[in-house]
């Protein structure tokens, strides 16, 4: 009996530590089905059902015995801001109270990383930014964005944590709210850091990482142009991915934040997809082992960045797409893994210009009204020179034929 006790003992430690030293997909399934499920009524920012969402990743930190990196020995740093009326409003409207949740692991190291990504999404469809024509009412789960990104953050909390090697590094960890809304949880904690950011190596940002296409494997990174060793450190440490690189610091999710404040920044992402902003982006579709190597990989970069010395911060040339205001829109989602000539078209929402121009997704934007269309940013570019009631000629590829088609806004 003792024999047996002891053997099971050995067992149980054996099979912990074996746990610890890889991404565990059965806690990523567990992190995303809660957070995604209709309980939490797609976690709109500010919501209690965005605090349950908080609680949930409070409780974690918590029993990882992570240090309370929030305000005043707490895990949620709290803050409020003013919502945005629309997606061009700059003043803002009602006030809002929201939290991130901030977990710190010291390993008493000199410097410290940065491991993030928000944890809001978009409610019930009431803030004009779903992409479904008749979003009121309909629960966004956002399984994948960002459920997927806070299932990494808390994944690897466990596995830095539990690991038998102390890592060179210091973490945070930190999940963001009102990213949807505009980076306001990234940047009001970048406002007033509760660590040291002169001792920050780097801040890595998960933003959509659990639809990774097993026949593509193609992995979009940003950032890799805000330090001098990214791109040689990504090639180097690359074995499983297609991987497509953009220097700019600066982008559409919470990294923005910390670029903006001196420190290099990396964001993974695994590509646009047809359920972004809609209803249907559910538990069922992430790609779990997918989003497991993601995680790895990440673990891999981490590794070899212990070799290296502090880096080093470099600003990059930014897309200026951020700073223009728009009185339109067209009504498609770009598609960001396209590598060709002009933009591609991912999505199409009916009702709006482009579907009733006749555009479908898979058409690829080559002219906009007078400008030529290389890229994504040309295609801002020209979008932004138009008002509601204007027609612009747009002409398309299909099928290799050019198509030249009227949008009117």
């Amino acid at each position: 009996m003792k024999k047996y006790f002891l053997f099971s003992f050995f067992l149980v430690v054996v099979l912990s530590t074996i746990s610890a030293q890889e991404i565990n997909v059965a806690q990523l399934k567990k992190h995303i089905k809660f957070l995604a499920s209709d309980k939490l009524k797609g976690r709109g920012t500010g919501t209690q059902d965005e605090l349950t969402a908080a609680n949930y990743i409070r409780t974690n930190f918590s029993n990882l015995k992570l240090e309370p990196k929030g305000n005043i020995n707490s895990y949620y740093f709290s803050y409020t801001f003013k919502k945005p009326k629309d997606a061009h409003d700059t003043i803002g409207g009602e006030s809002v109270s929201a939290i991130d949740v901030a977990g710190y692991l010291d390993n008493g190291a000199e410097n410290t990383v940065v491991i993030g990504a928000h944890f809001d999404h978009l409610g019930m469809g009431l803030d004009n930014n779903s992409l479904d024509p008749n979003s009121v009412g309909k629960i966004h789960n956002g399984a994948d964005d960002n459920a997927s990104g806070v299932a990494g953050v808390i994944e690897l909390a466990r596995y830095f944590s539990q690991n038998q090697r102390r890592e060179k590094f210091n973490f945070l960890f930190i999940c963001f709210s009102g990213e949807e809304l505009g980076l306001f949880g990234s940047k009001k904690f970048c406002e007033n850091p509760t660590i040291d950011f002169s001792k920050v190596n780097y801040m890595i940002n998960m933003d959509m990482i659990g639809r990774l296409n097993d026949t593509t494997k193609k992995l979009i990174i940003y950032g890799v142009g805000t330090a001098p060793d990214w791109v040689s450190l990504i090639d180097k440490t690359n074995t499983d991915f297609s991987i497509k690189k953009d220097s700019a610091g600066i982008g559409a999710s919470d990294q923005t934040s910390f670029y903006l404040k001196d420190i290099p920044v990396l964001h993974f992402f695994t590509g646009q997809h047809s359920d972004y902003h809609k209803p249907s982006d559910d538990f069922i579709k992430i790609n779990f082992k997918g989003e497991k190597k993601v995680l790895e990989y990440i673990i891999k970069i981490e590794e070899e960045t212990e070799k290296l010395p502090k880096f080093q911060f470099l600003k990059t040339k930014n897309p200026d797409a951020g700073t223009r205001k728009f009185k339109i829109t067209m009504g498609v989602m770009p598609d960001y893994t396209y590598e060709g000539k002009g933009m591609r078209i991912d999505g199409v929402t009916d009702g709006k210009p482009a579907s009733r121009a006749g555009i479908q997704k898979g058409d690829v934007v080559i002219q906009f009204g007078e400008i030529k269309v290389e890229s994504t940013m040309d295609y801002m570019k020209g979008l932004s020179a138009y008002k509601i009631g204007d027609t612009v000629e747009v002409t398309i590829l299909r099928n290799g034929k050019e198509i030249k088609l009227n949008v009117t806004f």
